[in-house]
């Protein structure tokens, strides 16, 4: 018997109904995380994650995406294609099927998918429960087969509407607008960053994205196409593009251990921040578990035993941290499990105790032959490593003298702080406001309440390019640390964050409508997402949105917050009218702020999010580090109002 035909065959029975999904369009949030932005581009993830589960299991090597004119979105794959013959169980087509039962896929029949990607299971039927229109095409068997659905019901069963001589699956749809709260606008940014990272976990899968809403200059379509060769190793070399690298290439390997598939790529760069990006299955594991857990613990075994073999760190007189090896480390750990175990609904932690083992003795045995066969950049890592160990023991005592002042001032509340009065920290909220003179306009138009005020001088330091414990002895992040009321972290784990101290539960970064105010609020983020990524995880960070204009006429006035509405309230005004302009917060009153910005009936704020973790590790270091063209390029390209989606 021939290899082929060895091989299960993937038709209508291997497709397995669990459950039906008639509740999903009333808790939407249970499936797709919310019914925001972020649950909105999720439907696109989890239309694609069907296709490179195709390519995973080794039956597809392009996929296609559209963002249409109306917002629709177009899916297309060159798998097997969906089957399409009637399901004894179910009665009905398997293509109806999956299209409208939970749970429903190849996925769980192990002879159909080893290892899959998605949202536990329920893929495909989700998006279609919650789209207002969805049409499935699916080229196989030397036909085209087609069925459409209506808010998740089929609105005739499968035909034939052609022959081809193709294979694959092209999904279309467009989201219901009575269920997402955001309006049906996807971003282009957004989906093309995860399309490059699919491209780059997944080597050697051709990967394009087109907006038919924009064209560029020569009138094509804006489109993008990802294709990586080396996969980790490429997606490293894309993170680290701005930081300067301090081994002479990427150290890398792919292999299988325990039966457990297993890449990592990983670079030293002159950088004092640690990124570690991990992965299961494609999906981003943001709180890590047991992969991250076996790398840090093949990284630091491994390298302390060739520093400890070579006597580089017999002089010192402390001993040496996890934390100390993984400074100005980027990396990115991906692992294939069959059958893995996610603490939480939404995948963000890995509980298979089998993968640390696994990956730890794949990093062990990495770094050991590279260790071996690069002498000097060994060195170089262990030297990176000493220091390191030096600068944290002076971060410890910086971080002392932070908490010996938080005891000694009587809870550590700085003096320009104007607290509020609750103390429920779900209530109150604080303003970080630039400059002074901003600041004692806030203090009197604020409810004191609930609303407190800390006015920053000047722009803070960048910590993309300083050492841990000059960033604790900076004077202004020292008052955002107490006032915020979060402890800084032990010396076994600087980076964690007590966020049951949190003493307000919005945290708003209040700057001028100008180019300083945009910088030092980038500033600002820059310091939350190296030294406080929890406060953002938790949705607690926000940016006010002050107008740029006030338009009076007599006795009305309206404000505007861009060009389009100045333009609209001067017509509505009769064609005429005065316009002020505010080159900062300072030139409004107090009545003035509390109206147009801190107050909750009719404020504008901005949540920061993080819709990529990889992608605004890169961002950040491209905008606030050393390399001057990315940032001129970046600056170039998005002028004259840059707008940044981390």
């Amino acid at each position: 018997m021939s290899e082929e035909a060895k091989k299960p065959n993937y038709s209508a029975d291997s497709i397995q109904a669990l459950e039906g999904m008639e509740h999903v369009r009333m808790r939407p949030s249970m499936y797709i995380g919310d019914v925001g932005v972020r649950g909105l581009h999720h439907l696109v993830y989890e239309v694609v994650d069907n296709s490179i589960d195709e390519a995973m299991a080794g039956h597809c090597d392009a996929v296609d995406v559209w963002i249409n004119e109306d917002n629709s979105i177009s899916v297309k794959d060159n798998g097997r294609g969906i089957p399409v013959g009637m399901h004894k169980k179910e009665g009905v087509s398997a293509l109806e099927v999956v299209m409208t039962k939970i749970g429903a896929g190849g996925k769980f029949d192990k002879d159909s998918y080893k290892v899959s990607g998605g949202l536990h299971g329920v893929g495909v039927s989700v998006v279609n429960a919650l789209s207002n229109h969805l049409k499935a095409t699916v080229y196989r068997d030397g036909k085209i087969w087609e069925q459409e659905y209506e808010k998740g019901k089929p609105s005739y069963p499968v035909k034939t509407v052609g022959e081809t001589d193709e294979k694959g699956t092209m999904v279309t749809f467009i989201p219901d607008d009575t269920i997402f709260q955001a309006e049906i606008d996807f971003n282009y940014e957004t989906l093309s960053a995860r399309m490059r990272e699919l491209s780059f976990l997944n080597k050697g899968i051709k990967i394009s994205i087109t907006d038919k809403r924009s064209k560029d200059d020569e009138g094509n379509f804006i489109r993008e196409d990802f294709h990586s060769t080396e996969g980790l190793k490429e997606f490293v070399r894309y993170l680290d593009a701005t930081r300067e690298q301090l081994t002479s290439d990427v150290i890398s390997m792919e292999g299988e251990k325990n039966g457990i598939p297993v890449e990592v790529a990983m670079v030293y760069n002159t950088s004092y921040t640690e990124n570690l990006h991990s992965y299961v299955n494609n999906i981003n594991t943001h709180e890590g578990g047991t992969h991250l857990s076996g790398f840090r613990r093949g990284l630091t075994g491994t390298l302390k035993k060739y520093a400890e073999s070579t006597g580089m760190l017999d002089k010192l007189k402390f001993e040496i941290a996890g934390d100390d090896f993984r400074e100005g480390l980027t990396a990115i750990i991906s692992v294939k499990v069959a059958e893995p175990q996610f603490e939480g609904q939404t995948k963000t932690k890995l509980g298979n105790r089998e993968v640390t083992s696994a990956v730890s003795q794949a990093v062990s045995e990495m770094l050991t032959n590279y260790l071996e066969e690069n002498p000097a950049d060994a060195k170089t890592i262990v030297q990176k490593v000493i220091l390191a160990a030096q600068a944290r023991n002076a971060a410890k005592k910086a971080r002392e003298m932070v908490q010996r002042k938080t005891v000694m001032s009587g809870g550590g509340l700085p003096g320009k702080l104007s607290d509020c009065a609750w103390s429920e920290p779900e209530k109150c909220e604080i303003f970080l406001v630039e400059g002074d003179s901003a600041g004692g306009t806030a203090k009197q138009g604020r409810d004191r309440n609930f609303q407190a005020i800390l006015p920053l001088r000047g722009k803070i330091l960048n910590v993309e390019k300083a050492m841990q414990h000059k960033v604790f002895e900076n004077e202004e992040i020292k008052n955002m640390f107490t006032a915020l009321g979060v402890t800084i972290g032990t010396e076994e784990d600087s980076k964690a964050l007590n966020l049951e101290k949190l003493r307000y539960h919005k945290i708003v970064i209040m700057c001028d409508a100008d180019v300083d105010g945009s910088h030092i609020a980038t500033l600002i983020l820059t310091f939350f997402f190296r030294y406080m990524k929890e406060l953002i995880e938790e949705g607690y960070v926000y940016i006010a949105a002050p107008p740029l204009y006030l338009v009076k006429k007599g006795a009305k006035k309206e404000y505007a917050w861009n060009d389009e509405e100045r333009d609209a309230i001067v017509e509505k005004f009769g064609g005429s009218a005065p316009i002020q302009r505010y080159k900062g917060l300072g030139e409004m009153n107090a009545e003035q702020l509390w109206d147009t910005t801190m107050n909750p009936e009719f404020r504008t704020m901005r949540l920061v999010t993080i819709d990529n973790s990889a992608e605004a590790d890169r961002t950040f270091s491209m905008l606030m580090g050393d390399e001057v063209p990315p940032r001129r390029e970046f600056i170039e390209n998005n002028a004259v109002y840059a707008n940044i989606d981390i």
